[in-house]
């Protein structure tokens, strides 16, 4: 437990740093903008590229670990939709348990399996960051356009599904990955480059993700809160859990599945909910509670994971 406690903490002191430099030194909320923009269109696309286009990918095992994580995302989402619906919440309501149920930090999982697993366990992240950006994206949006059955959500559905084949991230793991199977191996000006850019994108989005944390926003009733935890960091990881055995993943396979699935829900599920509808406060207030459990949350789920996976 310690080892583990030990290995997160430099993730979380970064987003806890991140909180801080926003109230104090660096108040700007254009600063954090921007920063964010950077991250997203080019510290983390080259991330991506670096680490895909030279691992080794056993690209045999991705479709049982594939399943695994859908398989929990999919539980985990109907979870949080049914039980929202039988609470007789309103939809935005609803939409927003949805997306802190279902949706996933993959910064954080990202730092926390590099730190935790090493190189190894990053690559197998790398590869359910490619599977999870667009399944979540399009399951989501699909869904918010659903419940909330106007015309607004449906004048969005276009433009995302056209932000999905321009996505920096899926781009730049697609083209990784091919590079990796065309066997073209290291070009030293091109990966030396972004393996300098690449290096900086986990730290600066960390920071971000603790600059955006809106405390204040948990003023809200507590029931939605709690469904979307218990879908989160109850349902899901352990949905992981049991679909990972049944698929035969190995021991790393199942630890780095189980990240994914015990990690807050993303930051940008706030923008999402305002854009489509759905609570925006709410989604602000699941955001903030999700972040802070995890703290605790997610160095517990893989302590036990250490004595229960082998």
């Amino acid at each position: 437990m310690t080892g583990i406690v030990m290995s997160v903490m430099p993730v979380f002191l970064l987003i806890i740093l991140g909180q801080a430099l926003r109230r104090g030194v660096i108040p700007n909320a254009d600063f954090w903008n921007l920063n964010d923009r950077l991250v997203y269109w080019v510290l983390f696309p080259c991330l991506l590229f670096n680490r895909t286009s030279t691992l080794g990918l056993d690209l045999a095992r991705a479709g049982p670990f594939s399943a695994a994580l859908v398989g929990g995302f999919t539980i985990a989402a109907l979870f949080a939709v049914v039980l929202g619906k039988r609470s007789r919440l309103e939809n935005p309501s609803v939409s927003s348990i949805l997306q802190g149920g279902a949706r996933h930090n993959t910064f954080i999982a990202l730092a926390v399996a590099e730190r935790v697993y090493g190189i190894e366990g990053l690559a197998i992240a790398i590869i359910a960051t490619s599977v999870l950006i667009p399944v979540t994206n399009v399951t989501l949006v699909t869904a918010m356009v659903s419940l909330h059955g106007d015309t607004r959500g449906g004048r969005f559905v276009l433009p995302v599904l056209r932000d999905l084949g321009r996505n920096p991230l899926l781009i730049s793991v697609i083209s990784g990955v091919l590079w990796n199977s065309m066997g073209f191996g290291e070009l030293s000006v091109l990966h030396e480059l972004t393996s300098i850019l690449g290096a900086a994108a986990l730290p600066i989005v960390l920071l971000g993700v603790g600059a955006n944390i809106r405390s204040q926003a948990l003023r809200i009733a507590g029931l939605p809160l709690a469904i979307s935890v218990i879908a989160k960091m109850v349902v899901f990881p352990v949905a992981v859990l049991v679909l990972a055995h049944a698929f035969g993943l190995s021991a790393l396979e199942t630890r780095v599945a189980l990240v994914f699935g015990a990690v807050p829900t993303a930051a940008s599920a706030f923008t999402l909910a305002r854009q489509m509808g759905g609570d925006a406060p709410l989604m602000a207030a699941i955001i903030a509670l999700q972040t802070g459990l995890s703290f605790v949350t997610l160095p517990l789920a893989l302590s036990l994971a250490e004595r229960w996976v082998v």
